[in-house]
């Protein structure tokens, strides 16, 4: 059934008034009427243009109905044919029923005319008879407040409503409560908002030793971390009302409506104290002030962001109300508002780690029904990089690809699917490739797979393939370290694993192709950021141009510097595809077989690299982890895996970042 609105009611209303006052009264389907004296009337008797006569017997209303040939004469117009024409007759009833009855007894008149019949009817003295007068005007008035309604946005607000707060009130009566229990993973966070909690449920052991309560924390992270969870669970805990408001509600096209917006949500926390305010995405109304080209400095936006932080600084210092904001932006909001007073503290929600991974899947399976033989561990190694909405889509795309294959459990090789299909894209078997493009495809892959498996400092490889999926032609499959810095040495390695698939090309086939634009993409802005950024060039050591300014015209660096930069970094990536050149040309025979197994193939692990090149001598951190934990769990150092990467870690393809999951359970980690 759909959703009640008022406004059907409105709808109906004005339809049956409408109908009411088009049939409710057998007058409304009459032609032309006006008033007539009594010696008119007897005139218009003795002419025989008198049909016939109604008499009311309550009030004596007279009604005298015109042959429809003679109305032009009696009213001097054209008159409608289809439609009767009356006269009402300002006189009494009892005379005219006298000359009525006079004029039906004449033989002269009956001669020439018809009879004059004689009809009474009854007096409907209903409400309604009263308010169809009205009719016309009811109908315009609720067509007014209709479009008031809808001018107002609906869901009953009007116009005189528009600077209300939009603002979602939930606590233990009309909403679910989040507890900590409900948030895996982030456990810094956590142990951060247990604070405010503390300040909620006993302010007075804080105030009694002269402290102030925090105004505000502010929730800082990349999309998908539990931000929004996470403030949720802080009004779980602390038991209090929590207000909900996105940012972008503040502004409307009326001026003025946000900053009233902003002082209703205040008031209404006020009477509610103690509660939380959370705003979700401050930066949509929270951008710094004076910097953006397109408006002035008065616009409506800046308006509100002036009342917020006035009602921040201005409500009583332990009032009770702690605001919580979440973004992924905070370096473009105003300084005003991460001032001390305003957003006390600023919390940081990173991305999960391996522990926190397995605790976020232990809560998305809660509800699917999986295999008994299902590691959770297995797939939280599968993840690095995900967020916690990342890993709830991995589980809910697993149920789905399971349900397609009419399984009744989840199994592994379904998770590892949904990995894929989340990352890569769908899997395009029907893509037609000749052979000669299938062999430069093998022969580009097979270099990122040759590089990476013999630099010390490349991500660990796990899978190759040639199948295209998604924009991809081919994809390289690693395993990324999990690093908090990184070396001039790892991003050197890194990068020339990325141009191996180019350099390839080059050395086997005396030819390049398109088929390498993301790696250089990826490249020239690895090398960009190294030199101008991080200070990694011999010419420009330990300088960084890096401007935060949003709308800066104005480059932090003279054109000779410039000049430098663009020298640096075409020396930077000539050296490493140099370098991977040479390389290629040194396991020319490896490479060339695993070229050739892939084609054959279309896939292979990383035990097909190992038995061409041998062991890697390098153990990487997190290959050295990962044996660390299967050593503590008992488990075999040749456990299956399948490793794969999110969008931040170096994936080879022809056309676009993709990578691809491992169904097979033949190889090792």
């Amino acid at each position: 059934m759909p959703r009640f609105n008022l406004s059907w009611v409105y709808l109906i209303i004005a339809v049956v008034l409408g109908y009411l006052f088009l049939t409710g009264d057998s007058t409304s389907t009459l032609g032309t009427s006006k008033e007539a004296t009594y010696s008119e009337f007897q005139e218009y008797v003795d002419s025989g243009w008198c049909s016939r006569l109604t008499i009311n017997e309550k009030d004596g209303r007279l009604k005298m109905f015109i042959v429809a040939e003679h109305a032009r004469d009696v009213f001097r117009h054209n008159v409608d044919p289809k439609r009767e024409s009356y006269l009402d007759v300002v006189c009494p009833s009892e005379g005219v029923q006298q000359y009525i009855d006079k004029v039906n007894n004449d033989s002269t008149y009956l001669s020439k005319h018809e009879k004059v019949k004689v009809e009474y009817e009854q007096s409907d003295d209903t409400l309604l008879n009263h308010i169809l007068p009205f009719a016309p005007l009811i109908v315009i008035l609720i067509f007014w407040f209709f479009i008031m309604n809808r001018m107002g946005g609906g869901g009953g607000s009007s116009i005189f409503s528009v600077g209300r707060s939009k603002a979602k009130m939930v606590d233990k009566k009309n909403g679910p409560k989040v507890t900590f229990q409900d948030v895996a993973g982030q456990a810094g966070a956590k142990q951060e908002v247990q604070e405010i909690v503390e300040f909620l449920k006993n302010p007075k052991k804080f105030t009694d030793l002269g402290g102030k309560i925090p105004k505000g924390a502010l929730l800082v992270g990349p999309p998908g971390t539990g931000k929004t969870l996470l403030a949720k669970a802080v009004a779980g805990e602390a038991d209090v009302p929590f207000f909900s408001m996105s940012g972008s509600d503040f502004v409307e096209m009326f001026v003025g409506v946000g900053a009233s917006r902003v002082r209703d949500l205040f008031r209404q926390a006020k009477e509610k104290s103690p509660c939380i305010i959370f705003i979700d995405e401050i930066d949509a109304v929270g951008r710094a002030r004076g910097k953006s080209p397109a408006t002035g400095g008065n616009d409506e936006r800046e308006s509100t962001l002036n009342q917020l932080l006035t009602e921040m600084d201005g409500f009583g210092t332990n009032s009770g109300v702690i605001i919580l904001a979440a973004t992924n932006r905070a370096d473009i909001l105003d300084k005003a508002l991460l001032r001390a007073g305003r957003f006390d503290r600023q919390i940081n929600v990173d991305l999960p780690d391996l522990p926190e991974r397995q605790a976020i899947f232990q809560v998305h399976l809660k509800n699917i029904k999986t295999d008994e033989s299902l590691d959770i561990d297995f797939l939280a190694r599968q993840t690095p990089g995900f967020s916690g909405a990342d890993i709830a889509n991995v589980c809910n795309e697993a149920a789905l690809i399971a349900a397609r294959h009419s399984k009744d459990r989840v199994t592994k090789d379904d998770f590892l699917a949904a990995v894929d299909r989340i990352i890569g894209g769908l899997e395009k078997k029907t893509k037609v490739l000749t052979e000669e493009e299938k062999r430069t495809i093998a022969l580009h892959e097979a270099g990122h797979a040759t590089i990476s498996w013999n630099l010390q400092y490349a991500n660990p490889l796990v899978k190759v393939t040639i199948v295209p999926r998604g924009r991809a032609l081919g994809a390289a499959w690693y395993l990324p370290e999990e690093r908090q810095i990184t070396t001039k040495e790892q991003m050197l390695d890194e990068m020339c694993a990325l141009l191996g698939g180019r350099a390839a090309e080059e050395v086997f086939t005396g030819h390049i192709s398109s088929g390498a634009m993301n790696d250089l993409e990826r490249v020239t802005k690895q090398a960009y950021s190294m030199i101008a950024y991080m200070g990694m060039s011999d010419k420009l050591s330990n300088l960084c141009y890096y401007n935060n300014q949003e709308y800066s015209f104005q480059r932090p660096y003279s054109e000779e510097t410039a000049r430098l930069i663009d020298e640096e970094t075409k020396k930077m990536v000539a050296e490493q595809y140099e370098r991977a050149k040479q390389l290629l040309r040194e396991k020319a025979a490896g490479h060339n077989e695993l070229a050739q197994l892939l084609v054959d193939r279309e896939v292979i692990y990383a035990e097909d690299v190992e038995r061409i090149f041998g062991k890697r001598p390098w153990t990487s951190r997190t290959e050295q982890l990962l044996e660390d934990n299967a050593h503590l769990a008992g488990k075999d150092d040749n456990a299956e895996g399948t490793p794969a990467t999110n969008g931040e870690v170096p994936a080879t393809n022809g056309e676009a970042t993709a990578n691809e999951e491992n169904n097979s359970d033949n190889y090792q980690k």
